[in-house]
């Protein structure tokens, strides 16, 4: 299990490090995707916990909300870099 957590942390900055930096937002917006399935999963894992009992509530409950600010925070930095992007107007 180890290796295999060594090994996702090596090849995602390698990853990352090789991406021009005009190819992150897309990249960013991808990886909110996925963390939106993390999400339809938490949800999942909460609502089967009542065969489980408190723990798995507890648990459930904190994976939807980290990853729901995960979500939210990741689409707000996306919003933000897609803003110096824009063409700004004369006047400002």
């Amino acid at each position: 299990m180890l290796l295999v957590l060594m090994l996702a942390v090596f090849l995602g900055f390698e990853l990352i490090v090789r991406v021009p930096s005009t190819l992150h937002t897309p990249l960013m917006s991808g990886s909110n995707a996925i963390s939106g399935i993390t999400i339809i999963g938490a949800l999942l894992a909460v609502e089967t916990s009542g065969q489980g009992g408190t723990l798995s509530l507890v648990l459930g409950v904190c994976a939807v909300f980290f990853a729901t600010i995960n979500v939210v925070g990741g689409y707000a930095v996306t919003n933000r870099m897609l803003m110096m992007f824009s063409k700004k107007e004369v006047g400002q």
